[in-house]
């Protein structure tokens, strides 16, 4: 058990409120501080792109625990606080109220934040960005007149967008300047079924194209594209991916990852940063994978929740190697599907199905050179991850054509 006395945690996000539940729940006594910067208590993302933008919840749902919770586990919350410093040397974190506090030890915890668009018209009412809970429910109260739509980026937070937009009545169209939805995440032709989905759900697309300003007075009327149309719209949606809030910790002059390497505060499997007694969870850590044998940055719900919990084990002096696959999952109409592992960019692939994606239940997997499963997704085949997360985790050369074959249990290919 470490000496700490006062652990600080910047960031009250998910990362942060769960390494301070899991402090309490190995049996840290000492001080807990979980400072944040939104006055909301802490909440998950995840149901803000989904049940919340179809009106399903309120954003509170998405809470972690109420005020007594943290009350009753002795965790001092200083919401609607911004961290505006750091020093490593003093062991002390300043914030924008002038304060300064002291740490024994601290997790950085700053999570990410929306790429904007920086156009001309950006600033017009009527154009959405969605990361936090007040920016969901914004969403979900202007979808209720059921506006013209456009959605600028076909990624996850695009489509859910898109998705959520449609069944609640309105015309969406959807630009993006790759070739097909998830074009980098999930390559053409995975991509490509998640934007044949759309369509049969009535969603416009334009791929290949890019946006040149909004069009609007006093709001949004219209998106210029690329290519020189003029999409009308009442309602933008901008999805163009996030980063991470690396600012604290590289004014600090801790390790982070320059942009083209990913980005991210620098750290091993333990999660520990270069600055002694800091460490650092959520998207805003970049961490040496021991399993996957590469650093990586995740910016999903699961990794929040599993580095948050790990961290915490790690300031406690546990021995900690944070190996937990990358997870995601997503909802869109009738689609469920959940995502595990991991492929490098620049990674020479091939997609291998199993089923038939025109029936609505498959399987994809991405195989490297060598045979080995770097990363595999289940679409409306509950039950199916655990095997693709095994799959992944045993390093083993598989045979492609049984990977392909439903008939074979995935223990056996």
């Amino acid at each position: 058990m470490s000496d700490a006395q006062r652990i600080v945690i910047v960031g009250a996000s998910l990362a942060g409120a769960t390494a301070a539940e899991t402090l309490r729940a190995e049996g840290f006594s000492g001080e807990v501080v979980l400072i944040g910067a939104e006055s909301e208590l802490p909440y998950e993302r995840p149901p803000l792109s989904k049940a919340v933008l179809l009106g399903k919840d309120q954003p509170v749902s998405a809470q972690l625990h109420d005020q007594q919770w943290y009350d009753d586990q002795s965790i001092e919350l200083r919401l609607g606080t911004t961290v505006t410093a750091l020093d490593p040397a003093a062991k002390t974190v300043t914030t924008d109220d002038g304060a300064s506090t002291s740490y024994d030890e601290l997790l950085i915890a700053t999570g990410s934040r929306v790429r904007r668009l920086d156009v001309p018209g950006g600033d017009l009412p009527g154009i959405h960005y969605l990361r936090t809970a007040a920016e969901s429910q914004a969403l979900t109260d202007a979808y209720a007149a059921k506006p013209r739509v456009v959605v600028v980026g076909a990624g996850w937070i695009g489509l859910e967008s898109a998705s959520a937009a449609r069944e609640r009545g309105c015309e969406v169209t959807v630009i993006e300047p790759q070739s097909t939805a998830l074009a980098s995440v999930l390559g053409e032709q995975v991509g490509g079924l998640f934007a044949d989905l759309h369509r049969q759900h009535g969603v416009t697309f334009l791929f290949n194209t890019g946006v040149e300003g909004f069009e609007g007075t006093d709001k949004v009327t219209g998106v210029r594209t690329s290519t020189g149309e003029l999409i009308p719209a009442e309602l933008v949606v901008v999805g163009v991916g996030v980063q991470p809030n690396t600012e604290l910790a590289s004014e600090a002059g801790l390790e982070v990852a320059p942009a083209d390497q990913g980005a991210g505060i620098v750290t091993g499997p333990d999660l520990r940063t270069s600055a002694e007694g800091v460490f650092a969870a959520g998207d805003v850590v970049r961490w040496d994978h021991p399993l996957l044998g590469h650093s990586v940055r995740v910016e999903h719900w699961s990794n929040a929740k599993d580095s948050g919990a790990a961290a915490a084990k790690a300031m406690l002096g546990q021995d900690v190697a944070h190996d937990a696959i990358p997870f995601f999952f997503t909802d869109q109409y009738d689609l469920g599907m959940e995502y595990a592992g991991d492929v490098p960019r620049g990674t020479s692939y091939q997609v291998v199905l199993r089923g038939d994606p025109a029936s609505g239940a498959y399987l994809a997997f991405w195989v490297d050179d060598d045979h080995h499963v770097l990363a595999g997704l289940h679409v409306n085949t509950w039950g199916a991850i655990d095997g693709i997360q095994d799959l992944i985790r045993s390093g083993r050369a598989v045979d492609p054509a049984k990977l392909a074959d439903a008939s074979v249990d995935l223990s056996e290919v």
